[in-house]
């Protein structure tokens, strides 16, 4: 789901991201680790939207349902924001910010919408852009961090600052529920880092000892979730509202907010030290995740308006396995070529018709600057 804003070739300078890996890609090749990454990311994405209806009747799911959602949007801001240290507002950047990002919000917040009217027969069903519904709030999120990166990017200690402003957001009741704000700011730390790391972070993630120090972690967060599904509320790892919706006063969020910021964190360079480095079987499909992410809301949401989850048997723990695993081939369908192919127009257009040339935006006597190749969308 994460966009190339960035050229692939290693290089320290702050606005160049470097993937990380010994091995140095050419220009328009993509380093596998990120896109291992960000179809995992994915797949658990799904998994959790599936996991929801479980959690109701199950200690386990619920348990599942915690660990994943304590770290696995963080993540993909996080991802999301080291391939965005390469914005710098050029033409050819804000034009891929467009076709990339606000088409496909405007088509899909839309076609949520008549997908609402549709299945619950609601045709007075209101259809707001400033309101994104579901899934859709990723994507304006997105824009808003594209588009604040120069000013991060300048700072000295963007992180303490935009952490900062998430707290203040947390205790901030009446910051309203328009453009997705308290989701916007709640994940805004988490792309920021993102925008400070470079690729001898990820090198050390991958190292022998991080990687086997992960695995009790991992464990630990799965014991924690257990122990504590009967009564934590997941609603936290929202950031949907202040932290007065969640019952706590309003100075908690002082605390609560830099401690599911440090939690994610952990989870997140978990998680990152057990990628694939390699090509997988997989790997493709990262490429894909855009397209994954934005259809798989219509499935999910299917099985909620049409009660799939109603059969008894659904709630053993034979039908939950089920249910992940028609979780991990659904998503990974929607992420393969044959879907991308039919969607591409509205995922990824190319809209040639809507930008001028380079040659047309730059002065006539001011050479053209060359941009570095930009990678596929994914």
């Amino acid at each position: 789901m994460v966009q190339h804003d960035s050229p692939a070739p290693t290089a320290p300078a702050r606005t160049a991201p470097a993937p990380p890996g010994p091995e140095r890609s050419t220009r328009r090749s993509r380093d596998p680790y990120f896109d291992n990454a960000k179809y995992l990311t994915i797949v658990l994405v799904a998994c959790g939207h599936a996991w929801e209806p479980l959690t109701y009747g199950s200690r386990a799911a619920t348990a599942a349902y915690l660990a994943v959602y304590a770290f696995h949007m963080p993540a993909f801001a996080l991802v999301s924001g080291y391939f965005s240290r390469g914005f710098d507002m050029a033409p050819g950047r804000l034009r891929r910010l467009v076709t990339g990002v606000v088409v496909p919000y405007l088509v899909f917040e839309t076609a949520y919408t008549l997908f609402y009217r549709w299945a619950r027969d609601d045709p007075g069903y209101p259809l707001s852009l400033l309101d994104p519904w579901y899934v859709m709030w990723f994507l304006l999120a997105l824009f808003v961090w594209r588009m604040t990166t120069p000013l991060w990017l300048t700072l000295r200690h963007p992180v303490p600052v935009a952490l900062g402003i998430a707290v203040l957001a947390s205790v901030s009741p009446d910051l309203g529920g328009d453009m997705g704000l308290q989701r916007v700011l709640g994940f805004l730390p988490c792309f920021v880092l993102g925008l400070t790391l470079r690729g001898e972070h990820f090198e050390r993630l991958r190292t022998r000892p991080v990687r086997l120090l992960a695995l009790p972690v991992g464990a630990g967060a799965l014991v924690a979730a257990y122990w504590v599904a009967p009564w934590f509320d997941a609603g936290w790892f929202y950031h949907r509202g202040s932290v007065t919706g969640q019952g706590a006063p309003a100075w908690a969020g002082l605390f609560t907010t830099p401690a599911l910021f440090a939690l994610a964190l952990l989870l997140t360079a978990c998680f990152l030290a057990w990628v694939p480095q390699r090509h997988t079987w997989f790997t493709a499909l990262g490429t894909g995740t855009m397209y994954g992410y934005l259809l798989h809301g219509f499935v999910i949401k299917s099985s909620r308006f049409w009660d799939w989850y109603a059969p008894a048997w659904v709630h053993t723990p034979l039908g939950e396995l089920a249910v992940t695993a028609l979780a991990v081939g659904g998503i990974t369908v929607l992420c393969s070529p044959p879907v991308r192919a039919v969607f591409r127009f509205v995922v990824e257009p190319r809209m040639t018709w809507a930008f001028r040339s380079r040659d047309e935006y730059a002065p006539a006597d001011t050479p053209v600057p060359r941009e570095p190749a930009q990678a596929k969308a994914p």
